[in-house]
């Protein structure tokens, strides 16, 4: 029956998974914004700065000074610090080489590890007091640590002689995921202490006062921990304990498959162990899930990082973790769930599962008050014991909201740093950074209603095997730590916002735009700036604002019968482009094109020479961004292109004409053939007139003129290239295929002809042979066909034909 019980719940497991994924697929309700502007590597409206040397790489452990004016780098075989106090300035001020000796090389060659595993690239970089730094490599798969003078960046401590004390506090494997942090000069780890990356342990080094360095217990016949990747560890200021951030196998669930769930655990920082149970081990150990599901959806399982956002001095609010989250069925999804202190305290404050070692479940307990508990120090073995096997809270951590606060259905996110910051009405919003693996860095505003994405940057191209991100509140700017350099993003670029509208659509809670001086700069309460984060309402912030005809307006010759292309680029992501003239009221609209990339494109006459305005629309704001005036030059050249069915005049014809009557049949032409494109098929390579990958050829188009500076083009000169939209190719597809009906036609025309005469002539020679039958013998039959010569037919036999018709 046990088993049956257990099979009924592993099949009712799967159903709700497939009835919980089929539901996601039906509702598809929580997507990620687009992000408002994208700048791509080496733009120069977003302009960064990168640090790079020979022979320094894997730059992923940043630590910053308590001034934030210096950066230190823990990278492969070498400790960097960088200067950082200028906002324009980003040098190196020290760096101290920390290579494997050639035996240490050797010996890790020969355990088959490759030759980046066998680097020493450290991992963990602390402050460990006001004067010196810790620092813990992988050392050539052999742990080695060492304390390090800030100014001077030199050792002070042998790391030769450490081998055994820097295991536990920094991973064999430079690429398994650990953290550590450092309190009141001790060391907190949470990490890997073997040589296969299989013991997971929560310890602490360096303890003060005499204490003994604890650990997990050694009891072998309980997992307090089940294949565990440590992303974060911090500390509650008000409290006494340390909480380590991870995820690991949920073995609580009987589950068919490995499934694996966030958690959170704590310990005392002052813990020291027990005196006869427990010994040099935690007391205090507890874990409890953390649970990020949005709703109808499959919960986001695997943790990938967490950042600490502190309350404001003074301010009643609590302190907030903002984890983020991957799926372990959709690696592609990533969530944000915000998780408050106060309820991380109130699941460990409560019920807590028994383990049973008989057999290997977990059972509901009672309410200890005992567990999760600080001071068991002189508590008795029977207290002891049961938190030894009391150690998952039975409450979940539920995050703020019981919902996350964005979700990315197509963005694998990898690092995420948050900070909180104060808009022109005093309202406090919170940014989010979020590092996905792709390389784009997006800035993101938590609204009421929502998110939005401000803007996103990219900060690398190629795929990184170890990226981190560490946020300077002080200095305003992100650091990004990857394989190959470290990158300084600044947190806002409100300057880039030249106008008072695009200020505002920004949304952006450090802008705004400053009326009296006409800038767009960072808010200051001091000030009245025109800002609405929630909305973005122009009229209201910017008044009766409107750039709607930029100077200088552009002005196009061009030679009738050319392919003109008005350029318009839309200044954001979220825009759209409309273009206006005063040729809609006149001329259809199916005489223009307009480009996916928002160029319009027509043909040049007479009856579409005048004036053109592009105008972006982004949240019902209209705004005029680029003006052009197109006239049709007087080139000698302006009839060289004609449709080929107008080409039969012969030229005796046309100079017999007056210019009068030339002018008249042109207008005529191009108001018949203007968007008959299968009649200049012969003349054009539309294929390469639109498409953009290259030039278009010029010499089936005509001599046209503009100016030097004109972003629009005549495409019958310029090498630019025009983009189609797909409007534009069932156009094509239309004029292909009444060619197709046309041959058809034709075709079908000239068979209905040759079966026409072949029954005539039949019928012809049935007439001849019944003439047969009444002509006597030697009689001739005298016939005239139209057009044919006259002949003459003898006929014998005729008796014997007319026996045979008596017969008959």
């Amino acid at each position: 029956m046990k088993k049956l019980s257990i099979l009924a719940m592993a099949c009712g497991c799967q159903i709700w998974v497939l009835c919980t994924a089929l539901g996601h697929l039906l509702t598809l309700s929580s997507g990620l914004a687009t992000p408002r502007i994208s700048f791509p590597l080496g733009s120069p409206n977003r302009p960064l700065q990168h640090f790079q040397i020979q022979d320094v790489s894997n730059a992923v452990t940043l630590l910053l000074s308590n001034d934030e004016s210096t950066l230190f780098v823990g990278a492969r075989d070498a400790v960097l610090s960088l200067d950082v106090s200028q906002p324009g300035v980003f040098t190196m001020k020290t760096k101290m080489e920390w290579k494997p000796t050639p035996e240490d090389l050797k010996v890790c060659y020969q355990k088959a590890r490759t030759e980046l595993h066998c680097q020493n690239l450290v991992r963990v970089l602390q402050h460990i007091n006001a004067t010196h730094l810790y620092a813990c490599g992988s050392y050539a798969y052999n742990p080695h640590d060492t304390y390090i003078v800030k100014d001077s960046l030199t050792m002070v401590k042998d790391p030769s002689n450490s081998n055994v004390e820097a295991k536990g506090r920094c991973p064999f494997n430079p690429f398994q995921r650990s953290t550590a942090i450092t309190i009141d000069g001790e060391l907190f780890t949470g990490t890997t202490s073997d040589f296969w990356g299989k013991k997971a342990v929560i310890s602490r080094h360096l303890s003060k006062d005499g204490r003994p360095d604890v650990n997990l217990d050694k009891d072998t016949s309980i997992n307090l921990l089940d294949e565990p990747t440590f992303v974060g560890a911090s500390t509650d200021p008000a409290d006494r304990k340390v909480y380590f951030f991870f995820s690991e196998v949920g073995k609580e669930y009987s589950f068919p498959d490995e499934l694996r769930v966030s958690r959170v655990a704590q310990v005392c920082k002052g813990d020291i162990g027990g005196i006869r149970t427990l010994q040099k081990s935690w007391t205090s150990f507890a874990k409890a899930q953390l649970l990020c599901q949005p709703p109808k959806d499959l919960p986001f399982g695997l943790i990938q990082d967490i950042a600490r956002l502190q309350p404001a001095e003074g301010a009643s609010t609590q302190m907030l973790f903002y984890g983020l989250f991957t799926s372990q069925w959709s690696p592609n999804k990533s969530a944000v769930c915000v998780f408050g202190i106060k309820k991380i305290k109130a699941v460990f404050d409560g019920i807590y599962k028994e383990f049973n070692k008989e057999s290997h479940q977990w059972n509901p307990s009672r309410k200890n008050y005992n567990l999760g508990r600080c001071g068991l120090r002189n508590a008795s073995d029977s207290v002891l014991t049961m938190a030894r096997l009391s150690f998952l809270a039975s409450d979940v951590v539920t995050p703020v909201g019981g919902a996350p606060v964005l979700v990315s259905p197509d963005q694998h996110y990898s690092r995420v740093a948050v900070l909180r910051t104060q808009a022109a009405n005093g309202k406090h919003y919170t940014v989010l950074f979020l590092l996905s693996e792709s390389g784009w860095l997006h800035k993101i505003v938590l609204l009421d209603g929502g998110h939005h994405i401000i803007e996103e940057i990219q900060v690398f191209s190629q795929p990184q095997p170890m990226a981190n991100i560490l946020l300077s509140t002080a200095k305003g700017v992100v650091f990004v730590g990857t394989s190959e350099r470290v990158t300084k993003v600044s947190v806002t670029q409100c300057p880039l916002y030249t106008s008072c509208a695009q200020c505002v659509l920004a949304r952006d809670p450090f802008c705004g735009w400053d009326h009296a001086s006409g800038v767009c700069a960072r808010v200051s309460t001091s000030l009245h700036f025109g800002q609405d984060v929630e909305h973005g309402n122009v009229t209201k912030e910017c008044g009766s604002y409107n750039r709607a005809m930029p100077d200088p307006v552009e002005k196009m010759y061009i030679s009738i019968n050319a392919i003109v292309r008005l350029d318009c680029t839309k200044p954001t992501n979220l825009a759209t482009l409309i273009w206006k003239s005063p040729k809609w009221d006149t001329l259809p609209k199916d005489l223009f094109i307009q480009s996916r990339e928002g160029s319009l494109v027509f043909w040049a006459n007479y009856d579409t020479e005048g004036t053109y305005h592009c105008v972006s629309v982004e949240r019902g704001f209209q705004e005029t961004i680029a003006n052009y005036i197109v006239s049709l030059s007087a080139s000698p050249h302006s009839f060289a292109l004609q449709p080929v069915q107008k080409r039969t005049t012969s030229s005796d014809n046309i100079q017999s004409k007056t210019s009068s009557e030339q002018e008249n049949s042109m207008n005529q032409e191009h108001a018949n053939t203007m968007m008959d494109l299968d009649e200049v098929d012969e003349n054009i390579n539309w294929e390469e007139v639109l498409n953009p990958a290259t030039p278009v050829p010029t010499p089936h188009l005509p001599y046209t003129q503009t100016d030097s500076t004109t972003p629009g083009k005549a495409l019958g000169t310029q090498t630019h290239r025009s983009n189609i939209i797909e409007s534009f190719e069932p156009q094509m597809a239309k004029s292909y295929h009444s060619e197709l009906i046309a041959v058809s036609f034709l075709l079908a025309v000239c068979v209905c002809v040759f079966v026409l005469a072949g029954l005539y002539g039949w019928r012809q020679r049935r007439t001849f042979k019944l003439g047969d039958q009444v002509k006597s013998e030697g009689e001739s039959l005298s016939f005239e066909v139209s057009g044919v010569k006259p002949t003459t037919y003898q006929f014998d036999n005729v008796s014997n034909n007319a026996e045979h018709a008596g017969e008959m």
